[in-house]
């Protein structure tokens, strides 16, 4: 039994994808400075891996991350969390990621955990999967994006709600509201995560993160400066050994041999 916080293996099959795992199971994977401090290394490392092009971050069965780690935050004061500016630094590394990021969730995702989870580019959930912000009900609010993705992700009406509420949300309700990108049986999660994973892993890495900035434009910025952006990076991809690899195996039906330039 290891005693990282975090557990790391990068995969034979399929190639060029890590799995990350929150390994504190006896709390139900709840997040920790100590944990973000460890992730943030992590992913900094599979960063800058060329080996990895993909990465997958899940939990356990009971337990993807079920928020922040209440105990030890209990008897903190505001100085204390003003001063060290908390989640801030290392709980946004997942945001810095350049390669795609994907949330394999099973059981709880709340909190801080769900928080992190749509710092994700995107969710694939078990059915058995839960989501919510139940801050409210322990006397605060969401510190790590709560407030700020969720309404994104799923619209202003149903984000209140549950935030005020601190109610749960069924990863049935989470797909309906586009928060998941898609519900899979419990048993068949890491089997479909993995096969998605490795189906990214297998195009041109440089499209990919050009893919990803493009959509993640469209959050920050006006539909014509969107536009703008899609546009240049369309035409960018032109300079790219793995577009000419790309097109020309298409007119010659054949499959690319890209090589990530």
């Amino acid at each position: 039994m290891t005693d990282s916080l975090v557990v790391v293996e990068k995969l034979e099959t399929p190639a060029k994808v890590a799995l990350v795992k929150f390994n504190r199971p006896k709390v139900m994977n709840a997040l920790n400075d100590a944990l973000a401090q460890e992730l943030a290394g992590v992913l900094a490392a599979l960063e800058a891996d060329p080996n990895v092009h993909v990465v997958v971050i899940t939990g356990n069965e009971k337990a993807f991350a079920a928020g922040a780690d209440i105990a030890a935050m209990a008897d903190w004061d505001y100085a204390t969390v003003y001063n060290d500016n908390y989640i801030t630094k290392h709980w946004e590394a997942a945001r810095a990621m350049r390669k795609p990021l994907i949330a394999a969730v099973s059981g709880y995702a709340l909190g801080g955990g769900c928080e992190f989870a749509m710092m994700c580019d995107f969710i694939i959930a078990a059915d058995t999967a839960k989501f919510g912000q139940p801050e409210i009900t322990i006397g605060t609010i969401p510190g790590l994006g709560g407030t700020q993705r969720l309404p994104r992700a799923i619209g202003k009406a149903k984000a209140m709600e549950l935030c005020l509420t601190g109610r749960f949300m069924s990863a049935q309700e989470a797909e309906a509201a586009g928060l998941v990108a898609r519900v899979v049986p419990a048993d068949k999660l890491m089997e479909d995560v993995l096969a998605t994973a490795g189906k990214i892993a297998s195009m041109s890495l440089p499209a990919v993160m050009k893919v990803k900035e493009s959509i993640n434009a469209a959050y920050e910025t006006t539909l014509t400066q969107g536009l703008l952006f899609e546009r240049r990076e369309f035409h960018s991809t032109f300079a790219l050994a793995d577009q000419k690899e790309g097109m020309r195996a298409f007119v010659d039906k054949r499959k690319p041999d890209f090589k990530n330039k």
